[in-house]
């Protein structure tokens, strides 16, 4: 076994405790401020050079001052519940048996924060310090807005990585892109009437209907590429204004998820929907573009819209063969490479800056977002591995060794 893993599984005991602490530190996109505390104590604890608080609330732990800047990100910020019947536990409880930690965030993902923090410890108990600064980034309100924080971090903090590994819940694959997405409205207007004589006004919503129908077959004719695959476009809201529940309503707006391949992009989805009110027959129908304006638990608002692009990165690539030849070395077999389902903050450090970035992490993805969510602790103690080693495997490439 690897004295990297050897490591990982003589810390299972402070490793697992961790975990659980951070899953019964409830963080809310927006209210991260506790658990911010949790990681900033353990960071101290393994021996971290520098510990910072930014003004968005991110936690920035940092390693060494080499020629070679690497960022390890986690964010820390999860979803609410839901049903709180659909669980079979109590979802902050962390609680935990010889297999699992149980709890919400538990794979999405306060796993990879638990294992990047220990990664940092192996790394210097086994001095693999190389000629690299390592950033370690736990990341607030990525549920809301995926890579505000890193949009954030690059213009404000200044902080740029030459490359990026991301932790989100991988099963231990290594995951080398996904899809991107765009949010925005359509609105309609009409004349509002009494209900009685619908003939003298215009209903907003029998307009937007006829949209809404082209919508779907729009859906249903969008183009895969051969990595990400298929886009796809839903109406996921629908909001209408009249003077009463008696009258025809004047105004309508739907709201549109919009994901999309590497082939896709902002402008080609707006042609796509001008396309669509032409066929439609609703000339004065409008496109609104979506800004995210919530403040963080610091208080500030990071304007930035609710655009994300799609991004992959060649097998070939030296970010992708680092983290199969760091997996191959460890685990003395060849990984699984695929892509995720859902976004990470890598539609920023990828998408929007085309920073080489890949992900491996803990956890599974089926679990996030969902009732009873959990996360394997033998994730936990392969990913800290992982990643205590995994700097020094791509400097080491870097340099032809």
């Amino acid at each position: 076994m690897h004295e990297a893993l050897k490591l990982a599984y003589k810390y299972k005991d402070d490793i697992v405790q961790f975990m659980s602490k951070l899953i019964k530190t409830k963080s809310y996109s927006g209210s991260e401020a506790e658990v911010i505390k949790v990681i900033n104590d353990e960071m101290e604890k393994v021996g971290f050079n520098e510990i910072t608080v930014d003004g968005l609330g991110n936690i920035i732990g940092k390693i060494g001052n080499g020629k070679t800047t690497i960022a390890m990100d986690a964010h820390i910020d999860t979803v609410d519940i839901g049903n709180e019947n659909l669980w079979d536990f109590e979802p902050f409880s962390g609680h935990f048996d010889e297999k699992y930690v149980y709890g919400r965030g538990a794979s999405d993902q306060k796993a990879g924060m638990c294992s990047m923090v220990y990664g940092i410890k192996i790394l210097k108990e086994l001095n693999l310090l190389d000629n690299f600064t390592l950033y370690v980034t736990g990341t607030v309100m990525e549920e809301d807005c995926d890579g505000l924080c890193w949009r954030y971090i690059i213009e404000e903090d200044k902080i740029k990585p030459d490359f990026v590994l991301i932790t989100e819940p991988t099963s231990l694959k290594i995951n080398r892109g996904h899809r991107g997405r765009i949010e925005f409205k359509i609105r309609t207007n009409g004349i509002s009437a009494h209900a009685s004589a619908p003939e003298r006004g215009v209903n907003a919503i029998y307009k937007m209907a006829k949209i809404i129908t082209e919508i779907e077959k729009l859906n249903n004719k969008l183009e895969s590429d051969s990595v990400l695959g298929k886009g796809t476009i839903v109406v996921s809201q629908i909001f209408s204004k009249s003077p009463s529940q008696n009258a025809v309503p004047d105004q309508c707006e739907i709201h549109i998820d919009r994901r999309i391949n590497e082939k896709e992009t902002k402008k080609i989805v707006f042609e796509e929907i001008t396309d669509i009110f032409e066929k439609a027959g609703i000339n004065d129908a409008e496109i609104i573009e979506l800004y995210y304006k919530k403040p963080s638990y610091t208080g500030k608002v990071y304007l930035t819209e609710k655009y994300f692009p799609a991004w992959i990165f060649p097998e070939d690539s030296e970010i992708v063969k680092s983290a199969v030849k760091n997996y191959e070395t460890l685990f003395e077999t060849t990984p699984t490479i695929d892509k995720w389902i859902f976004s990470t903050n890598g539609t920023v450090t990828a998408g929007v800056y085309n920073i080489p970035t890949v992900g491996f992490g803990p956890g599974e993805e089926k679990y996030a977002h969902a009732p009873n969510e959990r996360v394997k602790i033998e994730h936990l103690l392969k990913a800290a591995a992982f990643y205590a080693t995994f700097p020094k495997t791509l400097v080491k490439m870097l340099k032809g060794e």
